[in-house]
């Protein structure tokens, strides 16, 4: 039952090493991407570095998202252990397969996927998220086709061998985009979300884009046993639904979804007569200014996740610069319980002034810490187990952090610790908590997903 499962998680042990995939892509810098391994134990003598760092033997892959290759949903098979991270490559469509059970503060590569495979057997490229099935099998969604054309696919790995089965989806329907997913088999359901095109979005964000239609607007619906596609939820032109989460609670027919440029969570629900709907739950709204790329500056919701008791919604503006908590005891009425800046656009002082603001009394101050000023804005989250550490990132993607955040390219991305009260509610910097990327050995690098080798927050699907 789900209650039992949340009170072991959430009195699960400590986070101690943490995994982030490091981007030199569009750097300037030519290095493989790699894995690096990160001390967050206060009790070692390393906490706050890297430990290790296992270079990818390509260059420009752009490392992004990751998965595992078992998960809480084959926990009661005792064959399954979590001993392999599910590495897929944004741009280059490689997928590296990592060993981090051998030795899990140096993990080392156990096989990698060429982009030829995901070509050939599925029509498929750019893989984004990768999740573990209950089958043993390994669910990868992807962004587009081999072409750099957008198309919402996914491709199936044999949680064994790692090689490729070919695609999951079946029937002539496929979603003309794809990005993140979700699945919740009580419910026969599987959510995708949707990006943009690949070839449009590899160098950066052209606003025009979004008017021809090369970016998402919906949630798309699977019947999660035949594996075809039921609906699509509109949530409106530009609005780009990137994350998606269900509530942990697998008997709830219910989560939430973060559009990047309309600024708004919505909450997505199982309706009476058994399809899927979704209302808007929460509007960030968009910033008049001046001395930017338009003249209206959106939050821009890059990241969400929801606390492993259910209890909890956080997300982050990239573009504003702030991490937002909101109590969701009513998942209908988020209620915001904390907020706090880290960088990001519109801090004083900068090249953007902000002329009309429904929020904010004045721009906030930039966020500097241990002596350096953060460069870019909170992007990926994850959220220890027991719900008290929210540990935070600022690199988007190397072609957008290179266009909206220069300076992240020349200095590095950080990750941070944010305290989080979880009676009341609120958010507080840890000061003495910094990972400061740009002094990497190679040079500044660009870290980017949060992952904990026992599983965290968004990687486990209870079934």
């Amino acid at each position: 039952p789900f209650g039992a499962l949340k009170t072991s998680a959430l009195k699960g042990p400590r986070e101690e090493i943490v995994y982030l995939p490091c981007i030199y892509r569009n750097t300037g810098i030519d290095r493989p991407d790699y894995l690096a391994t990160v001390d967050v134990d206060p009790k070692s003598p390393h906490y706050c570095q890297v430990i290790h760092r296992l270079p990818m033997p390509n260059l420009r892959d752009e490392l992004h998202h990751s998965g595992w290759n078992s998960c809480s949903s084959c926990f009661g098979d005792a064959t399954k252990s979590r001993n392999r991270l599910i590495l897929p490559s944004l741009i280059s469509s490689r997928v590296y397969v990592v060993d981090v059970g051998t030795d899990s503060r140096a993990p080392r590569i156990h096989k990698i996927v060429e982009p030829v495979e995901l070509f050939w057997k599925g029509n498929v490229a750019n893989p984004h998220t990768s999740h573990c099935l209950g089958t043993g099998d390994i669910l990868i969604s992807c962004l587009g086709d081999p072409s750099g054309n957008g198309k919402g696919g996914f491709i199936l790995l044999d949680g064994e061998s790692f090689e490729v089965k070919g695609n999951w989806e079946k029937g002539e329907k496929v979603p003309s985009l794809g990005y993140d997913f979700w699945y919740q088999p009580r419910h026969n359901v599987l959510m995708s979300t949707e990006w943009g095109a690949p070839k449009v979005l590899a160098d950066g964000f052209n606003p025009a884009d979004v008017e021809r239609g090369h970016y998402g607007r919906c949630i798309n619906v699977w019947d999660w046993s035949t594996h075809t596609l039921l609906q699509s939820i509109d949530l409106g032109k530009g609005s780009i639904p990137l994350e998606i989460r269900f509530l942990h609670d697998p008997d709830a027919a219910q989560g939430f979804v973060g559009c990047a440029l309309s600024g708004a969570v919505h909450r997505f629900y199982k309706t009476q007569k058994g399809d899927w709907a979704a209302e808007k739950v929460i509007q960030v709204p968009n910033k008049k200014v001046q001395g930017w790329l338009l003249p209206e500056m959106p939050g821009l919701i890059t990241d969400i996740l929801i606390s492993l008791d259910d209890r909890f919604l956080y997300f982050s503006n990239w573009l504003h610069g702030d991490v937002r908590q909101y109590d969701i005891s009513s998942t209908r009425q988020p209620k915001l319980v904390g907020q706090v800046f880290l960088g990001g656009s519109i801090a004083t002082g900068g090249p953007v002034t902000v002329v009309e603001d429904q929020e904010l009394q004045c721009q906030p101050e930039p966020f500097v810490i241990k002596g350096k000023r953060v460069q870019g804005g909170p992007q990926m989250l994850q959220l220890s187990l027991d719900g008290k550490r929210l540990y935070v990132t600022t690199s988007l993607y190397s072609g957008w952090d290179k266009q909206f955040y220069p300076e992240l390219l020349k200095e590095g991305s950080v990750m941070l610790q944010i305290d989080v009260d979880t009676e009341r509610g609120g958010l507080k910097v840890n000061q003495n908590f910094l990972v400061d990327f740009g002094k990497e050995p190679d040079g500044p690098v660009l870290a980017h997903e949060i992952r904990y080798p026992g599983g965290d927050c968004t990687s486990d699907i209870w079934m």
